[in-house]
């Protein structure tokens, strides 16, 4: 039985029982500050649990997670994985244990046809209730039930004693037993055993607690359902699979690794034998890169985008321990689209976006990779400086002091942990071309220690923080807010809250700052973008200035400060946007709209929208594309949109169903989560987009389309920033007033001339500085003879030194030559300083360098002391910092060293 077969007969069970299936929510938690990402199926029920009604009290899904507190594991076992599907059913208040448990067996036993005699079950070791369910309804055996403690078998794990606070419960699991020549072989094993024999199918969590400080336990007034089962484990169960990896979730995959490349043996392993574990990892490693991408989430060195460019990084290694000469991984991308394009049949639209930005990681590593030693020795010279002090051994090599051995275990974790550059690879740079010994108890006892605080740091990112549940943005009590606002712009009203400072208040006075909900609205709250609307509440003299408009779920807060009057709760009141602010964000908002249709046209169908900010003054649009958009490409988008505006095309509204929106073409944004019904907002024939926000009626409203910036904000997306209407108007007259002042400055050329005259002046400027070079040229060979002449004699070597003021890198260059050529035994270091900048170079004759002096390491030792920092060869080195007033001080100390 396929994956894609149990995922869809899961939920068409649990429709039938009348709960609502639920699409998959993001990886990406939206107003969830206590994970990092998706890890379970309830995450995107928090507010139900808490009482919210969502117009549902049983949902389903099979929802997409992603764990990392397990990620050295992967492939090291055959359970572990980052990227997973958890099937669930939930209930809010509704049904319990008895049909919980019911449920699960019945599906597992009669709708999958899995033997009863292969399914064994544990309870919570206090749960009578749930063991006297099994044992008299479901009629499992005693033998076949197992009671466990608070580690195993209660949520969060061992919450009663350790927390954190919030509702928690009882579990109970169902286990597939793989049978005794699996495991210890012991006739006493059972589901308490890690041997491996049982595998863990179902949790079915009774959420019928709330933990307080204290590990006070009391019982909710409404008891909720919370079941995890995941897929991947549930396919290797039904398919006969030996492991998770072994089923056609994962097959195409591994199949394509296997023919892509020719596996190198691991030392250790039978020649012609593929190393699985690193195939196994891979194959997991890259289904959770292409989800976190298709979510949002790009590579970066923070947060979620450091882990993501971690598991690249983790898989690139992998592959090239397989013997991988070149980029690869990235190929597996569409093999993911084709496996999961059942339940994400849009993935294959983003497959060659997402592959570019694999690829685009997966080089810019290999070279880090490839260049590792410049790497290893830029991060390791201090180090290298320590370990000059350490006694030598036999051969040459140095016995590496307790310090040092320290100090390199933390280089190379660093190392390992900011660049993935493995471990061994730095240990073989310290050993052969160093010939360091480190005290390797010490030196590996280090990186453990440092591995360990950085798991710490990385569960602490995705386990939960403080509560379990967030309540701060559940509105308890009120209905949602009826929103007028696309079609009229001020409404009568009722307050029905304010808050102040969080917290509720019964009337606010004028200065005081508050969050005013009303039950209807014609405000905007910030939402997909879109800024909130400003403007005033009113009730005769008394104003309300409203600043901001925000959302919490359906309600709308109006955010602002008393001007005049008071306010109170039930107050009727009179609700007005500022009309002219809105106009100019609704603008904005139409524009973006027809910026990214041309974009498509101009730049390809691969663009895809990656972010926006629609605001007043501009609006701001992230998307995918992999190079530089030229100038003529900008200016054609450009022209493109506002062709379009000319052509004042009608803007049009239709609300469908998500199905139907999906059906008919209309471009959503990737990762985010929409209802059962959604509104297209449509521009002529130009674009069709899944849009909440606030639109003009005809595109000739935009008035004009200008560009202010464009550039590169993540590997693989770029950022245009752009203004309409009269911010538009302004940012032209800007430029019309820059280029009047420039015209002025250079004697009045027209405008159109503006680009020949420049050529000219800056033909000039080269002339006349290539003369002014000649000429000192011709005056440092002049005084050649005399810097000779003038030299001071330290330790036996002519020292030859000057500082001239306002001589560029290549004269101090020229003046080295030129002694260099005219004398020997001679060292001579010449500066040169600017307001904020200085230079200094130092040559060496080269009957010196023959006896071991060193430009190079000579301005190592001096470049700090003008504020920078510099290198060269045995002959000739230079320097540049931003300490010009230090340039006497750094020729003081090369005569010191001398």
């Amino acid at each position: 039985m396929t994956a894609d077969i149990l995922r869809a007969k899961f939920l068409v069970f649990f429709k039938a029982r009348k709960h609502k299936a639920v699409e998959s929510d993001s990886l990406v938690p939206k107003d969830d500050p206590t994970v990092l990402f998706t890890p379970a199926g309830m995450n995107q029920f928090k507010k139900e649990f808490l009482g919210y009604d969502s117009g549902f009290k049983r949902a389903a899904s099979s929802q997409r997670c992603l764990r990392t507190d397990d990620l050295d594991k992967v492939g090291k076992t055959t359970g572990h994985h980052t990227f997973f599907e958890m099937l669930g059913n939930f209930s809010f208040g509704d049904y319990f244990k008895k049909d919980a448990i019911i449920w699960a067996w019945e599906f597992l036993t009669k709708e999958l046809g899995i033997p009863q005699e292969k399914l064994w079950v544990s309870v919570y070791k206090d749960d009578e209730e749930a063991y006297k369910i099994w044992e008299d309804i479901v009629k499992v055996s005693k033998e076949k039930i197992v009671k466990l403690g608070d580690k195993e078998n209660f949520w969060p794990s061992e919450a009663k004693e350790k927390g954190p606070n919030g509702p928690c419960g009882p579990c109970s699991e169902i286990f597939y037993d793989l049978g005794q020549n699996i495991g210890c072989g012991e006739k006493l094993c059972d589901p308490s055993c890690s041997c491996g024999r049982f595998i863990e199918v179902w949790n079915l969590v009774f959420t019928q607690f709330n933990r307080k400080e204290g590990g006070v336990l009391e019982p909710l007034p409404n008891k909720n359902i919370d079941t995890g089962m995941g897929l991947e484990r549930l396919a290797s169960v039904m398919q006969g699979a030996a492991n998770n990896f072994e089923t056609d979730l994962f097959q195409p995959i591994i199949k394509e690794i296997e023919q892509g490349l020719s596996p190198t043996p691991i030392v250790g392993q039978a020649k012609g034998t593929v190393p699985k574990g690193l195939i196994y990892a891979i194959s997991d490693h890259i289904r959770a890169i292409v989800f976190s991408i298709y979510d949002g989430v790009l590579p970066s060195n923070e947060g979620r985008g450091y882990i993501v460019r971690k598991l690249i990084r983790k898989s690139t290694l992998h592959l090239r321990a397989l013997g991988a000469k070149h980029e690869f991984l990235y190929k597996l991308v569409p093999v993911v689209a084709e496996v999961m394009k059942t339940p994400y049949p849009d993935l294959a639209l983003r497959q060659e976006n997402i592959a570019e930005i694999v690829l685009s990681e997966e080089k810019n590593f290999n070279a880090t990779l490839n260049s590792s030693d410049k790497l290893e020795r830029m991060e390791n010279k201090p180090v290298l400086d320590m370990a000059k002090k350490d006694p030598q051994g036999p051969d040459g090599f140095i016995i590496a002091s307790a310090m040092t051995s320290s100090s390199a275990a933390k280089v190379a974790f660093r190392l390992y942990d900011t660049y993935g550059i493995p471990l061994e690879l730095t240990k073989n740079w310290w050993d052969t071309k160093h010939k360091i010994i480190f005290d390797e108890n010490l030196y590996f006892s280090t990186i453990d220690k440092s591995m360990d605080e950085q798991k710490i740091r990385s569960k602490s990112q995705s386990a939960m923080k403080g509560d379990v549940f967030s309540v701060k943005d559940i509105d308890h009590g009120l209905k949602e807010t009826r929103f007028l606002g696309y079609k009229v712009y001020s409404n009568k009203a009722k307050i029905v809250k304010i808050l102040k400072d969080g917290a509720e208040v019964k009337k606010i006075s004028p200065g005081e700052e508050a969050a005013i909900i009303l039950d209807a609205t014609c405000f905007y709250g910030e939402s997909g973008g879109q800024v909130g609307d400003s403007g005033e509440i009113v009730k005769g003299k008394n104003i309300f200035e409203v600043t901001d408009t925000k959302r919490s779920n359906k309600i709308i807060l109006h955010i602002g400060k008393v001007k005049e009057g008071s306010f109170k709760k039930n107050d009727p009141v009179t609700a007005k946007i500022n009309l002219e602010r809105r106009l100019a964000i609704a603008r904005n908002h139409t524009a973006t709209h027809l910026l990214q249709a041309a974009l498509r046209k101009v730049l390809g169908m691969h663009v895809q929208q990656q972010g926006s900010l629609v605001a007043e003054n501009k609006l701001r649009f992230d998307f995918t594309h992999f190079k530089d958009v030229s100038k003529e490409e900008l200016d054609r988008i450009e022209e493109v949109v506002n062709s379009w505006v000319i052509e004042n095309f009608p803007v049009g509204v239709v609300q469908k169903s998500l199905v139907e929106a999906k059906k008919s073409g209309a471009l959503a944004f990737f990762g985010e989560k929409y209802d059962a019904k959604v509104r297209i907002v449509s521009t002529g024939d130009l674009s069709k987009e899944f849009c909440g926000g606030t639109h003009l009626n005809f595109t000739g409203q935009i008035g004009l389309f200008k560009i202010l910036s464009e550039g590169s904000v993540a590997s693989g997306v770029r950022r245009i920033e752009a203004a309409t209407g009269n911010y538009a108007y302004k940012a032209v007259k800007e430029e019309e007033g820059a280029l009047a002042e420039i015209s002025a400055r250079l004697g009045g050329a027209a405008v159109d001339k503006l680009t020949q005259e420049l050529d000219k002046r800056n033909s000039l400027i080269k002339e006349l500085e290539k003369e002014i070079n000649a000429r000192k040229v011709d005056s440092l060979k002049e005084s050649v003879d005399s810097l000779i002449n003038a030299a001071e004699l330290i330790n036996g070597k002519k020292f030859i030194a000057r500082i001239f003021e306002s001589v560029d890198m290549d004269l101090l260059r020229k003046n080295a030559d030129l002694i260099k050529q005219k004398t020997d035994n001679a060292i001579m270091s010449f500066g040169s300083r600017s307001k904020d900048r200085a230079m200094l170079v130092i040559g060496v004759t080269l009957d010196l360098c023959g006896k071991g002096v060193d430009a190079g390491k000579l301005i190592k030792e001096v470049g700090p002391i003008i504020g920078g920092s510099g290198g060269g060869r045995a002959d000739f080195a230079q320097a540049g910092g931003t300490k010009p007033d230090n340039l006497e001080a750094a020729i003081l100390k090369l005569k010191e060293i001398i």
